[in-house]
């Protein structure tokens, strides 16, 4: 299984601690440490996805639970998106950010913040966030915000402004339990509903006319 690399330090911390307790002849000890290492192996999973083709097609960026979709009006990283889908993220999903189109990476912006439960619809605004502005060959942006919550602590961007992203392309993760929002433009039409699952780089969840 194919796992994230920021995983390394985590996995190989918990090997050694088990190995440790093993030898000291605490077999309690040395089983929780292997419990651990395989838990952060689950959680650091990274399968490979095939993103849909097709014209405006745009994906979810993470895997998990659509949690709200709204109206969104004078955001300040995206002034021209009206719409915004929330996925939350448990500890049990994939947590590999994709970007959601092919295009360039025009902004990036992290801001400090709270540790709200990331399901909430205040999370958007007041948690730890990092915001990605994707344009694609159209000059059609859309926007990515990785979120933190009540477990995350750690989010992880690779890339800078003037990376080129494939749709489904992986750009980052956030560490134990999370959200992530996707913006929308006026000519995007959105294909899933609250309370739907999605696939990170498969699921569509809009279509640009």
């Amino acid at each position: 299984m194919k796992v994230a690399r920021e995983s390394h330090p985590f996995i190989l911390t918990a090997i050694v601690l088990a190995a440790v307790a093993f030898s000291l002849g605490s077999r309690f000890l040395g089983s929780l440490f292997v419990l651990m290492a395989l838990a952060f192996i689950g959680f650091f999973r990274d399968p490979e996805r095939i993103a849909p083709q097709g014209e405006g097609l745009i994906v979810a960026p993470a895997d998990g639970k659509v949690v709200s979709i709204a109206d969104v009006a004078g955001e300040r990283e995206f002034p021209e998106a009206v719409k915004r889908i929330s996925v939350f993220l448990s500890p049990l999903d994939v947590h590999i950010n994709r970007s959601p189109i092919d295009g360039v990476v025009e902004e990036v912006n992290y801001r400090k913040g709270a540790y709200l439960a990331a399901y909430k619809e205040e999370a958007s605004k007041q948690n730890e966030q990092n915001a990605v502005k994707i344009v694609d060959r159209n000059k059609r942006s859309i926007g990515v915000v990785q979120i933190a919550g009540v477990l995350a602590r750690r989010i992880v961007c690779r890339v800078k402004v003037g990376d080129e992203l494939a749709c489904g392309e992986r750009f980052g993760l956030i560490m134990f339990g999370s959200r992530t929002d996707i913006y929308l433009p006026a000519q995007c039409r959105v294909e899933v509903a609250e309370g739907q699952r999605v696939k990170g780089g498969e699921t569509v969840v809009g279509r640009i006319s």
